[in-house]
């Protein structure tokens, strides 16, 4: 079959019923001689040397140059590491720093089969970028012994490259981000070239099928490009690969009609001339394209270049143990010889296989290496290696970060929280035109933030309205594609938002703590400096589903925020559009965080004036007087809400008391800073005992009425003294599509639900409240249905239902 390589494992896949022009779409070249004999022998030695620490470190703890026969007692008691995709990374890693130290290239490497971390780590010892960072992996026989035999063990490089790997801007865990991560990486960098590599099982993801329209969001005049290289080798960890079963014909039709140039790099006899000669013609349309559009005359659909790389699985691996193929099979995914530390046939077979790559021949017996291996591939600007660029290593420019008192409104008004935050962000961006965007899975305008297309637009390269006009927005229906994309925008430096709706922002959960995580163990690097924070706006909440119904109720975010650890994750409830304002304001300046900010796009009272709102959102928490009895001295019972509308009934269950109970003595607190609520020591913002008696007293009922789910707020609350007192309502799995205040019925969480515990509450220590109590929650529980009747009735709320209350 023209093209197809063929693997004695791994049988060609039939397409002989697609017709044959496909095949003229693909890219022709002639790389025979793209480089020199010397350039070929040049790149082939530094392959083997990489391909050979690799598979050292996978095995090896003793004999590391194999200066005598290996014995088992040579070979780790635990076998860590994905060796099938490795000489596939070493072979892009070889040919990236050859064409960089060519032609001065600002280049960083997206790896996507992030176990084929043993092959990404060879290079960058083999380049000495590893001791920039860590001395202890100097490029002699100390720093490859500790290389190789502490891999995958306590103190050595995990099995898979994370944010403690040098030039890593992905860690790629959890497979389908590597290609979102990289177009992110390249916007607003237009000097930048992102050579991503995704693997054929990660192609399988929902996440990179999407994100491979992500070029159409990269408008070449002022952002850098990706180069998508797809190494297609056939094999999971034990089933093909559906791209592996692809016919050049299939792949063709496929990329083709996702926009792409499609070239196949497959020649294994001459694989480095066709993968030079493909790179070098890859590069060239990306100038071309990018010249173009930097000239005033854009390329409109730019087909930007594609390469399709077929190696076997396992390349270089045993073909055959125990008579069952290895190279080029699922057998070469993780570790090809598993029993290499019993086995002596399999013993043997890696005997042979390190003997094969000639160690003698690319290291001097001090372990230093010989310098024909790296001289002609290796750049002579530690700057330009893939291991010490600068933008791996988070250069935060920071944020111009307005005033937000100017985009305020009074006490009083009704005011759409996050449509103040639109005039707010609108602002953000003409201070920010380069280090700022909006990554928004198509909510923007339904989220009230349209107030931005002011004085941007989006920034869809194949929308004729949106092309070329330099858009700060990016929006795409694609949670992932949003997530992956404000990551690589994030750790190289610059500064987002992603708002959703919350029922949605849940999809990227695992991502977020993914991401959670690199940044965790990057704080922990001396090298790494600060990064902006990773900033959610979550809104279209479930307390005002005024048109969807069960599905779109979620508050589930939260709690995955809760679980992560505490000196990164934050999460703000600001009631009102101030505090929503200050909040934000606060999000964009802080570093290294992961915020989380849940407010509503309706409008609602603005509770406190603008410098009452920045000292609350300074302290995450206040007695709010204007609604407590007496400013909320000895108070019988203590209200508290959290989030928007639960902050709502709260106040209007105050109202209601008034009315009511007026024996009952009531202090109302808000909480908008969530994670003061923990157990003192728990978070950095946790109160101390102390303060957390100031707000809630030591021995009053308090009734928090939360907008997640119970069991959060109980998880969080755990450890703080007296918790008996408190109860707990929030969002309880009840809904559909129905008005806003049956929402707050349906949940219990309703100003009569509020007002009712409080009575409950009080009835404890106050007998004026006691001697009437069960007559007075009755009648508040009748008054509850009288308004659910009028909302089936009628299909709203009663008049008058969101009113401010009066006291």
């Amino acid at each position: 079959m023209p093209g197809q390589v063929l693997y004695e494992a791994n049988p060609p896949p039939d397409a002989s019923h697609l017709p044959d022009e496909l095949l003229k779409l693909r890219v022709q070249l002639d790389v025979s001689n793209a480089l020199s004999k010397e350039e070929v022998q040049a790149i082939q030695r530094f392959r083997r040397a990489a391909d050979y620490i690799a598979a050292a470190m996978i095995f090896l703890k003793s004999n590391i140059l194999l200066d005598k026969q290996l014995s088992h007692e040579d070979i780790k008691p635990r076998l860590l590491g994905h060796w099938g995709t490795c000489p596939g990374l070493v072979l892009v890693h070889a040919h990236l720093n050859r064409i960089i130290k060519k032609t001065n290239l600002d280049a960083v490497y997206v790896i996507g089969p992030g176990h084929g971390a043993p092959g990404y780590l060879s290079c960058l010892w083999l380049e000495d970028s590893l001791s920039k960072f860590y001395p202890e992996y100097s490029r002699d026989m100390q720093g490859l012994h500790r290389l190789i035999t502490k891999f995958s063990l306590p103190g050595g490089f995990p099995s898979h490259i994370n944010s403690e790997t040098p030039g890593s801007i992905h860690e790629g865990g959890e497979l389908g981000y590597a290609l979102g991560v990289a177009f992110g990486a390249v916007m607003d960098n237009p000097d930048l070239v992102a050579v991503c590599v995704v693997g054929d099982g990660e192609a399988e993801t929902g996440p990179t099928a999407t994100a491979w329209h992500g070029y159409k969001y990269i408008d070449p005049a002022e952002s850098g490009a990706v180069l998508p290289i797809v190494h297609v080798n056939g094999f999971k960890i034990s089933e093909r690969t559906i791209y592996g079963t692809m016919d050049d014909k299939e792949l063709v039709a496929l990329f083709s009609g996702y926009g792409y140039q499609v070239r196949f790099v497959e020649h294994l006899d001459n694989i480095d001339n066709d993968l030079a000669g493909s790179m070098e013609w890859a590069l060239g349309e990306i100038r071309k394209i990018q010249q173009a559009a930097r000239s005033g005359k854009p390329i409109v659909k730019p087909r930007w270049p594609v390469l399709i790389m077929r190696t076997p699985k396992g390349w270089s691996a045993p073909k055959k143990v125990h008579g069952e193929f290895i190279e080029g099979s699922f057998h070469a995914h993780q570790v090809p010889l598993p029993k290499a530390g019993s086995d002596d046939e399999e013993l043997a077979a890696l005997q042979a296989w390190l003997s094969s790559y000639g160690p003698k021949e690319l290291f001097n017996p001090d372990g230093t290496v010989k310098p024909e291996v790296v001289e002609g591939v290796v750049p002579d600007n530690d700057d330009k290696k893939i291991g010490q660029r600068r933008e791996a290593m988070r250069m935060f420019c920071g944020l111009e970060v307005p005033a937000w008192r100017e985009h305020g409104a009074d006490e009083g008004a009704m005011v759409s929280a996050t449509g103040a935050l639109g005039t707010f962000l609108e602002e953000v961006i003409r201070k920010n035109p380069s280090s700022f965007r909006i990554f928004s899975p198509d909510e923007l305008e339904s989220n009230k933030l349209s107030a931005v297309l002011k004085v941007t637009g989006r920034n869809f390269q194949w929308d004729v309205a949106s092309r070329g006009k330099g858009g700060r927005v990016i929006e795409v229906l694609s949670e992932h594609t949003c997530q992956a994309m404000l990551q690589g925008y994030t750790l190289t430096g610059r500064c987002g938002l992603f708002p959703s709706y919350e029922a949605f922002l849940g999809i990227v959960h695992t991502m977020m703590v993914q991401y959670s995580k690199f940044v965790k163990m990057a704080a922990q690097t001396k090298w790494h400096t600060h990064i902006g924070s990773l900033n959610y706006l979550e809104t279209s909440t479930w307390a005002r589903q005024e048109h969807n119904g069960f599905s779109h109720q979620n508050p589930s975010m939260i709690g995955a925020m809760l679980n992560l650890k505490p000196t990164f994750s934050r999460v703000y409830l600001p009631p009102d559009a101030n505090c929503m304002l200050s909040t934000m304001a606060h999000c964009l300046r802080a570093r290294g965080y992961i915020n989380l900010v849940v407010g509503s796009k309706q409008p609602t009272p603005v509770w406190l004036g603008r410098e009452e709102a920045d000292r609350h959102c300074i302290a995450g928490a206040s007695v709010w007087k204007f609604a407590s009895v007496e400013e909320g001295v000895d108070p019988d019972v203590v209200l508290v809400g959290i989030g928007v509308e639960m902050t709502f009934e709260v106040i209007a269950a105050a109202s209601l008391l008034r009315q009511h109970a007026p024996q009952l003595r009531v202090r109302v607190v808000n909480v908008t800073d969530l994670m003061i609520l923990g157990p003192e020591g728990s978070h950095p913002h946790a109160l101390t005992d102390t303060d957390f008696y100031a707000l809630f007293t030591t021995d009053r009922p308090v009734h928090f009425n939360y907008h997640g789910y119970p069991i959060e707020l109980k998880g969080l609350l755990f450890g703080r003294p007296g918790l008996s007192r408190v109860t707990i309502e929030g969002y309880r799995e009840e809904g559909t599509t129905t008005s806003p205040f049956d929402m707050m019925l349906c949940n219990r969480t309703s100003r009569y639900h509020v007002a009712a515990a409080a009575i409950r509450g009080a009835a404890l220590h106050n007998a004026k409240v006691a001697i009437d109590a069960h007559e007075k929650i009755s009648y508040l529980m009748h008054l509850s249905q009288k308004d659910r009747a009028y909302i089936l009735e009628h299909g709203t709320d009663p008049e008058g239902t969101y009113e401010r209350p009066t006291f």
